[in-house]
């Protein structure tokens, strides 16, 4: 498990600070009304954000080596 979460640890970074960054424009940003579904719905908001960010991190994620 530990191996695990050091090889995931830019992904587990991107997953959370997206997932902030998500909640935070639905705070500050998002729609009132209910048109816009992403903008709305402030678990659609953390969700999304939490995948974009986790996609982002981890294309900067090194590969790990393997051992022979």
């Amino acid at each position: 498990m530990k191996i695990f979460l050091k090889n995931k640890r830019a992904t587990l970074i991107g997953i959370l600070a997206g997932g902030l960054s998500g909640f935070l424009y639905w705070k500050f940003i998002g729609c009132s009304s209910g048109r816009y579904m992403i903008q709305s719905n402030p678990y659609i908001s953390t969700f999304y954000g939490a995948l974009m960010g986790g996609l982002l991190f981890s294309s900067f994620q090194q590969k790990a080596k393997k051992s022979t």
